[in-house]
């Protein structure tokens, strides 16, 4: 629930108005949990998840297949059984016995084997769509708060266990309900086992067994839903955060936003440097004369000068004390120097509008030159 609570505050005689959020001092737990929380949760194993609906599904499964291979079962345990009856007249000797002892093996494995592995295969599923795939072994750690007898005080009264009792209840309550009302429709026809022969009291028997299977499973199996719901609600509660949480975890993250603008001004220093030291080597610094300053160089072989720095302010001033101690020619021209700031970065070339006006300066540059070799 989000609890946020502002109060006024009144300054003076301009009466402003400033609000506090209470949320921010008392740390309290209302943003839902980032990917980067659930991702730590889950390597931890805290995952939502519910036993009641593996349980629910493992026992369904288990009854729909002793109900698909129930004659098989009945079939393969009366035949061993009468074989073990017609050989009891023979001596009994360790090859007997072996021949008895590997018979029973073979009968459970084509009765309880297949039950076995439709059990295990659906357990399996259950919880790999519930969690998917997930192997940690912090949870098998050596823990010594496990053994502090006031921590397992403190987990038989909490929260948790207080609605797992209450959960119990319920469920015995209402499976009991459903028991109970369908033995009494039931109970009618059990006089009539009496006069039958036991291979029918048995398929009676099994049909009442079977049907009150299903119908069990069929409760608690909505039973089981819903408390996979619960599950889920209550781990995304456990693991909620505050602003703070929210806003330390953003710094562990991305990183601290000093250090990330100190690096920053670094990454802008080192550019600064590798900028200037490209000054002494252009033809012509093109100014305003004093706001702004572009270095142009031209080679023979580009198709058009490029720009190899440019500054404003106090920069353009040390473009021009670079470019003097280099003796770079400095022209003013304020259109030129604008427009050159405004459409060009550094390694940019001249772009073609401007290519007329940058040609009447590199033209100037080079008479300049010129009369100075000659």
């Amino acid at each position: 629930m989000r609890c946020m609570e502002t109060y006024p505050v009144h300054c003076g005689q301009y009466n402003r108005c400033f609000s506090f959020d209470l949320q921010l001092f008392a740390g309290e737990k209302t943003e839902d949990p980032t990917a980067k929380k659930r991702s730590d949760a889950r390597k931890k194993g805290q995952i939502g998840k519910s036993q009641e609906i593996s349980a629910a599904f493992v026992i369904m499964s288990g009854f729909f297949a002793m109900n698909i291979l129930g004659a098989s079962i009945y079939d393969e345990i009366v035949n061993y059984t009468v074989y073990i009856f017609r050989h009891m007249n023979q001596s009994i000797d360790t090859e007997s016995i072996m021949q008895l002892f590997i018979g029973i093996i073979m009968v459970m494995a084509k009765t309880a084997l297949p039950l076995m592995i439709i059990i295990m295969v659906t357990g399996l599923t259950i919880n790999l769509f519930q969690v998917g795939i997930n192997f940690t072994t912090e949870t098998l750690e050596f823990n010594l708060d496990k053994l502090n007898p006031i921590t397992g005080l403190g987990r038989m009264f909490s929260k948790r266990s207080l609605v797992e009792l209450v959960k119990s209840l319920f469920k015995i309550v209402v499976i009991g309900f459903f028991i109970y009302r369908y033995l009494v429709a039931e109970v009618i026809q059990m006089p009539r086992l009496i006069y039958a022969d036991l291979s029918a009291s048995l398929h009676l028997i099994a049909n009442v067994i079977f049907t009150l299977a299903f119908q069990i499973c069929g409760v608690f199996l909505v039973l089981a839903v819903l408390d996979y719901m619960y599950q889920k609600w209550e781990n995304t509660q456990s693991l909620k955060m505050s602003k703070q949480d929210v806003k330390d975890e953003m710094k562990q993250s991305e990183g601290d936003p000093q250090i990330k603008g100190k690096i920053r001004q670094k990454q802008r220093q080192m550019a600064m440097q590798r900028m200037m030291q490209e000054v002494p080597s252009a033809d012509v610094i093109v100014t305003n004369p004093t706001h702004f300053a572009v270095a142009l160089k031209y080679e023979k072989g580009m198709s058009a000068p490029i720009v190899v720095a440019k500054g404003q302010d106090l920069v353009a001033q040390k473009i021009k004390e670079l470019a003097r101690e280099a003796n770079v020619v400095i022209v003013e021209n304020r259109p030129l120097a604008r427009a050159l700031y405004a459409t060009t970065e550094i390694g940019d070339s001249v772009p073609q509008d401007l290519y007329k006006s940058v040609a009447e300066v590199l033209a100037y540059v080079y008479r300049l030159k010129n009369k100075k070799l000659a």
